[in-house]
């Protein structure tokens, strides 16, 4: 509000605006941990859907001549609770939205669950022992029910970014071990400030941004950069908060604490593209605002005009209530969980994870997708590419050998490519004695720079070029990593329906464009840090047209902003457990065919939620100006309403027969 200086006092305004329109607000800081609000959404839908079902069943089942209903008692005491006590939320937050001015979900919720409630229990009272079919007990608890499961699934949501969240706050240590006057101690991160000193030893995580003083090591970068292979560091090389240093022990001078390093930043990016996401009622929230309006008045005519016309008091109350009751938005409630619920379940069968249903829902406006480079698009795995003699008489199968002796027991992913390029050999030798490894002594790592040992009685080196050109060179090794089998077609494929693609790496630039070429991608964004990753996720946006969506699809650490920032964040099921907790969609077998399989899945269930619409829209169209000039009993209405209800669900089942369309490699 203007005149409000103090960020306290503007916090506090602001909370008591957000109050007042019917929501929980509550104010944060930039150093506050996620808010882990104890939520008990999930057991009250639950309890919702359970006390409904008997109700809901015989509903569902009277338009085929089944009566099951029972008594109007049992009617009456499991709709009072489920709308009275589980849905409660509901009338307090619209009778704060009607004192704000505004009609929300809850209003909505509120009117046609009270309206079907309070005319049920009338006519109860009016004929005790009447028919227990002319009431609306039924619909009342049914719209709570679902309502309250649409909730759940926002919670869901939200739970997952928070756990996102917290994992990337996990990868900044408790404790560092501070150098001062000499001596090392181990004391509190909160207490490390910009210029103090701090010892990394090997397999320690990096607490803080700064400097290398002292010492050399391998540090893996892979939540920066997305790149598997750990880069040599030495004396006043850069290092990042969160990064991993692998094999020597280094120490650093800080440069940048809390907030301002380079994982905090990654933390803000997340938390700031999770806030953007939309819940997955809006589109009934935005109904409400008009609808709400519209029913009151009709209902308020009614009243009115049956009075006008002679009516006693009593009918034209029923009427003017029956105009409330028929526009309880039951099929409404029912259009899009059920075709998601549907779509979630055959999303699962084909291995793919829906954490965010909206998302599944979004896909189908994609019309541009931004793919990571390594463990994306490619295997994620170092192989030899070529393997190059610089001596005379030096063939390249005992250089091969001697390498794999060196890195017998080195964990190191280059390793592990020369030992799988070796044992290759070997197998393709038949297991000969000239084919075998030798045995390597004296094997000892040198932080930053590589391995030397014995093999063979000749002393030899492996590691890194900065290394090599200090000493004659027997061989040169190159390593690369190879694209998934499966990845040119997919691209063609999506190209074959309108969309375009991106490439956005930490990789260099020549080989990100080298992978682009070799695949058919349309564009290319590379050296890119993860911040710069979520700027460009936000650029293409800008080039899109009205209504055009893009999705980001990602395996690591350093994708989740741009994954969050992304209308559809698809990760990897090989990838790390951020990417998957910030991402709507998980690959589960990391297989890209699965890509196509949710876009054509999303224009599957699309198509059912638009359907499942229009048959909602259509009964309230036809039925609220049947209702209002009293052509409706309470009987037909209920009847009218089952079918509706039967007739999405129905439709929405539909969907189990979606098949995916074959890949042509």
């Amino acid at each position: 509000e203007p005149g409000h200086k103090d960020p306290e006092a503007l916090g506090s305004a602001a909370a008591q605006a957000v109050d007042r329109a019917g929501y929980a607000s509550h104010v944060v800081h930039d150093e506050d941990p996620p808010v882990i609000v104890k939520d008990h959404t999930g057991w009250i839908a639950a309890a919702a859907l359970a006390l409904s079902a008997p109700l809901v069943l015989p509903m569902l089942l009277a338009p085929f001549g089944i009566h099951t209903m029972p008594p109007a008692w049992i009617q009456f005491v499991l709709s009072s609770f489920v709308v009275g006590v589980l849905g409660a939320r509901f009338f307090i937050g619209g009778f704060k939205a009607l004192r704000g001015g505004s009609a929300n979900m809850d209003v909505l919720v509120a009117l046609g669950t009270g309206a079907a409630w309070g005319l049920s229990l009338w006519l109860w009272r009016r004929d005790p022992e009447g028919s227990a079919h002319g009431l609306y007990f039924e619909s009342a608890a049914m719209v709570v029910a679902l309502v309250l499961f649409g909730k759940w699934l926002e919670a869901r949501a939200k739970r997952s970014t928070l756990a996102a969240l917290d994992a990337l706050r996990s990868l900044r240590p408790d404790n560092v071990t501070l150098r001062a006057d000499g001596q090392d101690r181990s004391v509190p991160l909160a207490q490390v400030k910009v210029g103090d000193v701090l010892v990394i030893k090997p397999g320690e995580r990096l607490p803080v941004d700064g400097h290398i003083v002292e010492g050399r090591s391998h540090v893996d970068e892979s939540m920066l950069s997305g790149e598997a292979l750990p880069v040599a560091k030495d004396v006043g090389a850069k290092v990042a908060a969160g990064t991993l240093n692998t094999d020597g022990l280094i120490v650093i001078s800080t440069q940048a604490v809390g907030a301002q390093t380079s994982l905090a930043r990654i933390v803000k990016l997340v938390e700031s593209a999770q806030a953007h996401k939309a819940p997955i009622q809006q589109l009934v929230d935005r109904v409400a605002e008009v609808f709400v309006p519209v029913v009151i008045a009709i209902a308020t005519l009614t009243l009115i005009g049956w009075k006008l016309a002679g009516a006693d008091h009593a009918s034209a109350i029923i009427h003017a209530v029956s105009v409330l009751v028929i526009a309880c938005p039951c099929a409404l409630g029912l259009a899009t969980p059920a075709a998601l619920m549907v779509g979630t379940g055959l999303a699962a069968q084909r291995g793919l994870l829906v954490r965010d249903a909206q998302a599944l829902e979004t896909l189908r406006t994609v019309a541009l997708i931004a793919f990571d480079k390594t463990g994306t698009l490619t295997r994620g795995q170092p192989a030899i590419v070529e393997l190059l003699s610089a001596a005379p008489g030096v063939d390249r199968e005992s250089i091969l050998r001697s390498a794999a002796a060196l890195q017998r027991h080195s964990s190191h992913p280059l390793a592990k490519a020369v030992m799988l390029a070796a044992a290759q050999a070997e197998a393709a030798g038949a297991g000969s004695a000239a084919s075998a490894v030798p045995q390597a002594s004296d094997v000892r790592a040198v932080a930053g720079r590589g391995v030397e040992g014995v093999v063979q009685g000749v002393t030899m080196l492996l590691g890194s070029d900065a290394w090599m050109d200090e000493v004659v060179a027997l061989a040169l090794l190159a390593f690369g990593d190879e694209a998934k089998p499966n990845a040119k077609a997919v691209l063609q494929a999506l190209h074959a329906r309108g969309v375009r693609s991106v490439l956005v790496s930490g990789d260099n630039l020549g080989a990100a464009r080298a992978l682009a070429q070799q695949l058919g991608i349309d564009d290319v964004r590379a050296p890119v840090l993860p911040q710069d990753k979520a700027r460009i996720v936000g650029e293409l946006r800008q080039g899109l047209l009205e209504g055009q969506k893009i999705a980001m699809v990602g395996d690591g650490i350093n994708d989740a902003p741009a994954l969050a920032a992304a209308d559809v964040g698809i990760a990897m099921g090989t990838g790390t457990d951020v990417a998957m907790e910030t991402a709507g969609l998980t690959l589960m077998r990391g297989d890209l065919a699965l890509v196509l399989e949710a876009l054509d899945l999303s224009k599957a269930v699309s198509a059912k939620v638009r359907q499942n619409l229009f048959w909602a829209f259509a009964y309230n169209v036809i039925g609220i100006p049947m209702a209002a000039f009293g052509l409706l009993s309470p009987i037909v209405a209920g009847a009218a309403m089952a079918l509706s209800s039967v007739s999405v669900v129905s439709n929405a089942l539909l969907l189990r027969r979606w098949k995916p369309k074959a890949l042509e490699e």
